[in-house]
């Protein structure tokens, strides 16, 4: 199916730093709420108080939002990994090297693990269970934007660029530009046409060998912080190949809504695509684990 290409306005009264926007994030959800197996279903609509079909999509972007409330201060950071490489000569995450705190938990690595763990716990409050899960959700979104593994001037927020005309920064291109205009707006209505085709794709088109022998590997629910940081460093290989393939210089500025957008629709499409693949998996490892510790 092709989508209709239309230039949107740009979104700036929104937080830069909002991974996907709400097209790309409820479009992985929607993915993975086709994938999950059955039981897996019932453990998080239960979890969510959500039984409808909506349960991933309708919690995709919380916390975005959780953020900027001042309960939600705390997890800003935790959105993101600082790749403090050198694109696009070089591009790699080192947890290390990248990850903020003195314990290596204030990034997005460590979040997602942290997270996981809390959601593996039948001992702590169901509050904090259902909290965790949207977190789960939306990090496995953000880490497989490139922009939110990248430190370079903070993720692109602070490279201007133009795009159909409007001024913008690369960071808003990647989260929001380039898949709304791809797919022509950003409600549900849309997330849920793009997830669809997306899923054939998976499991019928041209992403079927790579998600049968590729995507899933490195996935182990009981070292989390690894697998995170596998989805890290290919998302983050893709700002050398795609977001900044000739530097900062070679977008500062620039209209990216020709030829450098439509090289960089495959890339996007490729990587919502195994985020979706990666959640449905993850949260079938966690309801097997998780029902299986409470029987």
């Amino acid at each position: 199916m092709k989508f209709h290409q239309v230039h949107l306005l740009p979104l700036l009264c929104l937080p830069s730093s909002k991974a996907w926007g709400t097209l790309g994030h409820t479009t992985v959800a929607y993915i993975a709420s086709s994938l999950v197996s059955p039981p897996t279903t019932l453990f998080f609509q239960s979890i969510l108080y959500n039984d409808t079909e909506h349960y991933l999509a309708n919690i995709a972007t919380w916390a975005d939002s959780f953020r900027y409330t001042a309960a939600g201060r705390f997890s800003a950071p935790l959105h993101f990994i600082d790749a403090r490489d050198d694109p696009p000569r070089s591009c790699g995450v080192q947890m290390k090297r990248d990850c903020g705190g003195s314990e290596g938990e204030g990034c997005i690595v460590g979040a997602i693990a942290n997270y996981t763990g809390q959601l593996l716990d039948p001992n702590i409050p169901f509050w904090k269970r259902n909290m965790a899960a949207k977190f789960v959700v939306h990090f496995l979104g953000d880490i497989h934007q490139p922009l939110h593994t990248e430190a370079l001037l903070r993720g692109g927020n602070s490279i201007p660029v133009l795009f159909g005309g409007k001024a913008t920064n690369l960071h808003h291109v990647w989260d929001t530009s380039i898949p709304e205009t791809h797919i022509g707006g950003y409600g549900h209505p849309f997330a849920q046409l793009w997830a669809a085709n997306l899923t054939d794709s998976i499991l019928h088109g041209v992403y079927r060998s790579q998600a049968e022998n590729e995507w899933l590997e490195g996935m182990d629910l009981q070292d989390p912080e690894s697998s995170a940081l596998i989805w890290a460093g290919e998302s983050n290989a893709a700002v050398c190949s795609t977001v900044l393939p000739q530097g900062q210089g070679g977008v500062e500025d620039v209209e990216l809504s020709g030829k450098y957008f439509e090289d960089a629709v495959p890339v996007v499409e490729s990587l919502i695509a195994r985020a979706g693949l990666r959640l449905a998996k993850w949260l079938d490892l966690i309801a097997l684990a998780a029902v299986r510790d409470e029987l």
